[in-house]
């Protein structure tokens, strides 16, 4: 079979590789979507290491087929259409003890520690499967849009912590994929004016076309005079950050009302800090949260809004590549070119 193997940061090459069999409490996946994400390409430059190991395969947005059950596997069947939850959580620590699984301290995802799904077939082990973490998906779900659950899980995920009240404001700082998906659960939940800022025009359009209430260019207006105007000077309920600029977290909190949240939704360098004045937060008492990937819950909530069709996400699919086109892939996140990449490796 063929597969994307990366030997090392920067050296990714398209192998033929021995298609791995199910062994006990195992699947195994013919792999029909894997979508592209930031996060891959952050592995393969080496500025994301934590889990990865040397030969391996990356991609944890998955969805696919069970071709074979191993042995003691009897949640699931061949022919199955299922989408995988990356982050196994060990269960047992002090956080998944308090529902807290995605951010488990002894975590380990597929595409990190186990092989992903830059292949064409996958092998889901059997630590994933204990927990959950393989769900059947409805057949009205094509397996693209199964592969952007993952996703679309994390922005769930955010969406809960970013406390967006029915009838309020929200500034969204960022309209690629991450920020899209945050807009369309954003006016899901009952938010009545979404802002959006973005430098990009293209990416500006995007955000028009899926409903955004105001779109802005931060390199030529004002953001917090405008949500002053947009909100009679009181400022957003909430505000979220889907691209990680450390200096960003300043000026978003600076646009909140009092009670307000920002959430702080994107990854950041290692070493990134931000400057934010200490009485912003005391006498506005207003809520800085983050968010951290998706429990299975979250994963679960996304299925049955895509499924409901209350969420439309296949819109965000801009570029469908075959495996042996990963570099050109990874090429578009880094131009910041399209919205969704997915991989197509059958």
């Amino acid at each position: 079979m063929k597969a994307a193997v990366l030997h090392q940061p920067e050296d990714l090459r398209i192998e033929d590789t021995k298609q791995p069999q199910a062994g006990p409490g195992e699947l195994l996946l013919e792999v029909k979507a894997c979508g592209v994400c930031g996060t891959d390409r952050r592995v393969y430059l080496g500025t994301k290491s934590r889990g990865i190991h040397f030969p391996c395969v990356i991609g944890h947005e998955i969805a696919g087929v069970v071709v074979e059950c191993g042995t003691g596997q009897q949640a699931f069947q061949t022919g199955d259409r299922v989408a995988v939850v990356p982050v196994i959580p060990c269960g047992s620590c002090a956080y998944c003890i308090r529902g807290l699984d995605n951010i488990c301290l002894n975590r380990t995802a597929i595409g990190y520690e186990f092989d992903g799904g830059f292949q064409e077939y996958m092998k889901v082990p059997t630590a994933a499967l204990q927990v959950g973490n393989v769900v059947k998906i409805p057949e009205q779900l094509s397996f693209d849009e199964a592969a952007l659950i993952e996703p679309f899980a994390c922005c769930v995920n955010g969406n809960q912590r970013s406390n967006i009240p029915p009838g309020g404001t929200v500034v969204i700082a960022g309209a690629g994929p991450i920020g899209l998906m945050h807009l369309k659960l954003a006016k899901a939940v009952g938010a009545a004016n979404i802002i959006v800022s973005e430098p990009s025009p293209q990416r500006r359009d995007w955000a028009d076309q899926m409903g955004a209430d105001l779109i802005i260019d931060p390199q030529e207006d004002d953001l917090h005079q405008i949500v002053m105007d947009q909100t009679d000077g009181l400022g957003a309920d909430s505000a979220i950050l889907a691209i990680g600029v450390a200096p960003l977290v300043s000026q978003l909190a600076r646009l909140l009302r009092k009670g307000g949240t920002l959430n702080l939704f994107a990854g950041f360098p290692e070493d990134a800090e931000a400057n934010i004045t200490c009485n912003l937060i005391h006498y506005g008492q207003i809520n800085i949260t983050g968010s951290a990937s998706a429990s299975r819950q979250h994963f679960r909530q996304a299925i049955a809004l895509i499924a409901s069709g209350k969420i439309v996400i296949d819109d965000l699919i801009t570029n469908r590549f075959p495996l042996n086109q990963i570099h050109d892939a990874l090429d578009m996140m880094a131009r910041g070119q399209g919205l969704k990449g997915i991989m197509l490796p059958a």
